[in-house]
């Protein structure tokens, strides 16, 4: 199907995939979702679109801004042109719910869950969401698909494929990621964001307020790869004014993606965690790029991807 299709086309009632690749990118120096990897040149961005295809997602949508729209085209969607429907959503500062206008000050967009929304009048099946500049593995993006294959868009559903902590580390610098947590039956009960891990000689580690806190190198974290039904659109929007209101202060708050599912797990929606033993890894900084690009060279070398990711 032609990737430049208007959004009127109807949708398939498989789960879709929704691709955040709106970020900046500022503490990577450039734009990330652009920026080549693999051995021909890859993006991260194909990597995900090779194997979100091979496991069975038709439709995707690509959340981006629009100032990369001409080079987004260009660099990415030309090359898989006719192996699914896709759809370009622009991350808009001013696209917010009625009744709200953007406070003075404000430059950036407002988080992932506001990118998220921004999808609502496209998505209108069971979907998943991943970062563009991160690697999740064909292992995870299956999982993810099968289990929002047994949902029903009519009813509030969610899922969240949790990774094990000492496989997301980067050496560079401090991450950000959501610790899980899972009752005995394996749904999830809650996501704690954590924003300054980091790793010593000692082992992995978050700082609050000056204090180390040391964590368990299997903890299981979310990396923003989790599955929603159409109902979460309205849980964002009833969200917003919490985050709006912090922003009158703090022009940079942000309304993230993780939080929104956390309250919709606290208010009783069952959703499952999903572990996977998949490999992954991204770029925060600049200094990542040589390791991550290592890391593709061997999973070509060991035959997990093709020489050519976009051979017919």
């Amino acid at each position: 199907m032609n990737i430049f299709a208007p959004l009127s086309i109807l949708c398939t009632m498989k789960p879709s995939l929704v691709l955040l690749a709106a970020g900046m990118g500022s503490r990577y120096g450039g734009i990330k979702q652009l920026d080549s990897f693999g051995p021909s040149g890859e993006r991260i961005i194909d990597y995900t679109l090779y194997d979100a295809l091979r496991a069975g997602y038709e439709k995707i949508i690509f959340i981006i801004r629009r100032d990369i729209e001409a080079d987004f085209r260009e660099v990415i969607l030309s090359k898989w042109e006719g192996k699914a429907e896709f759809h370009l959503v622009f991350q808009e500062l001013d696209a917010i719910p009625d009744g709200y206008s953007v406070p003075e000050g404000r430059t950036k967009p407002w988080g992932t869950a506001h990118a998220v929304w921004m999808t609502r009048e496209v998505v209108k099946e069971p979907f998943a969401i991943v970062n563009a500049d991160d690697f999740y593995g064909y292992g995870s993006l299956k999982a993810a698909f099968d289990y929002l294959s047994t949902l029903s868009a009519d009813q509030p559903g969610a899922c969240l494929i949790g990774y094990e902590l000492d496989k997301t580390i980067t050496d560079s610098g401090s991450v950000s990621r959501g610790i899980c947590e899972s009752d005995s039956q394996g749904f999830l009960t809650g996501v704690t964001e954590r924003t300054q891990i980091a790793r010593d000689n000692e082992g992995i580690y978050f700082e609050e307020e000056g204090q180390r806190t040391r964590l368990e190198p299997k903890t299981i974290v979310s990396m923003n790869l989790m599955g929603f039904t159409p109902h979460v659109f309205d849980e964002i929007a009833n969200g917003f004014d919490a985050i709006y209101q912090s922003a009158l202060k703090n022009p940079k708050a942000e309304y993230y993606i993780p939080s929104v599912l956390n309250t919709w797990v606290k208010s009783g929606v069952k959703a499952p965690l999903i572990p996977t033993n998949e490999i992954w890894f991204g770029v925060t900084y600049a200094e990542d790029k040589p390791w991550v690009a290592s890391q593709f060279n061997e999973l070509h070398q060991n035959k997990r991807y093709p020489d050519n990711l976009w051979q017919k």
